[in-house]
């Protein structure tokens, strides 16, 4: 008989001080209710990841790691970003877990969801997406801008599945193949589809914040988004390109009709039709250096090979 797997729920953190108690509350009786029903290893245990916070977010974390063997953290060396600090996390528990379940702090996230990820992985599946059913709690603009964003992705060719976050399940298989992706320009919605093996999907509402603010506001929304375009698409490059024919194509019809209009002796001034002409094609052009000088920028940045994360302390390492 197969021996239950072990389980690490890894969750990153960032000034999350008002939130803590209540999440290490419920993920406690979920891991206690997971062990007693021998769903996973009495060895499973939940990771904090400590993303550099500036509030007594490490202070907490220490302090239940001392309290309740269930729980342990690491803390990196200063703040790195959400994508950064989860993959401190996940690179981290490989190292203890046979299953990795990785999940934010806000209790957004329905922890009951867990249990259909370790089912669907009992049959065999080595990523098991939690993917949102609905998004009535959104506020209109957020519900659009998202959905906007995911099929935006599908049209640019990046395989990303809808509607879902950073909430997944992954084996120890897939995150051994996932060291061996390098990229400084972490988008890990878009990375796990490119690994491969079989997968699933569980479906699940997601809950309001429970406490504190959200620390993905509108402007680091938005570099995501365009983070993940650039990170995993070369399409916007072909755009330029493509909008370059098509406005020499335009250029060469407008170059026939003034011949024709100087030939024909009907020449009127259009300093109103030159002046448009003239800042449209400088917006268009210093949009496309920018988009260019973007692609540049993550080839520069990728090029130094910089460590990801840096983990300053491991709870892990000292039980």
């Amino acid at each position: 008989m197969k021996k239950e797997p072990i389980l690490y729920v890894v969750v990153p953190c960032y000034n999350e001080e008002e939130v803590l108690p209540e999440t290490t509350k419920q993920l406690k009786e979920k891991m206690q209710k997971l062990i007693k029903e021998k769903k996973v290893s009495t060895k499973s245990k939940v990771m904090y990841v400590n993303d550099g916070s500036k509030d007594k977010t490490w202070n907490l974390i220490k302090g239940i790691n001392q309290k309740e063997p269930l729980f342990t953290g690491i803390t990196l060396s200063r703040n790195r970003g959400h994508q950064n600090a989860l993959l401190g996390g996940l690179m981290t528990a490989k190292k203890y877990a046979d299953v990795v379940i990785s999940m934010d702090a806000d209790l957004q996230d329905d922890i009951n969801a867990i249990d259909g990820m370790l089912d669907k992985y009992k049959e065999g599946c080595d990523i098991v997406y939690g993917v949102r059913s609905a998004r009535k709690k959104d506020t209109w603009f957020k519900r659009v801008t998202a959905e906007s964003f995911y099929k935006f992705m599908k049209v640019l060719g990046v395989d990303v599945v809808y509607n879902h976050a950073d909430y997944r399940l992954t084996s120890k298989k897939v995150l051994d193949n996932l060291e061996n992706f390098k990229e400084v320009n972490l988008f890990l919605r878009g990375i796990f589809p490119l690994i491969g093996y079989k997968t699933d999907v569980v479906y699940y509402e997601r809950n309001e914040r429970f406490a504190g603010e959200s620390k993905y506001p509108l402007k680091k929304m938005l570099n995501f988004a365009w983070d993940g375009i650039t990170s995993f698409s070369v399409k916007p490059l072909r755009m330029i390109c493509s909008i370059g024919f098509i406005i020499l194509f335009i250029s060469i019809i407008i170059m026939l009709y003034s011949l024709i209009r100087k030939l024909t002796g009907n020449t009127v001034d259009g300093w109103t039709f030159l002046s448009i002409s003239v800042w449209f094609i400088g917006g268009l052009q210093m949009i496309s250096i920018g988009i260019i000088g973007e692609y540049i920028g993550k080839m520069y940045n990728e090029t130094k090979q910089r460590p990801r994360f840096i983990i300053s302390e491991n709870l892990e390492e000292k039980e």
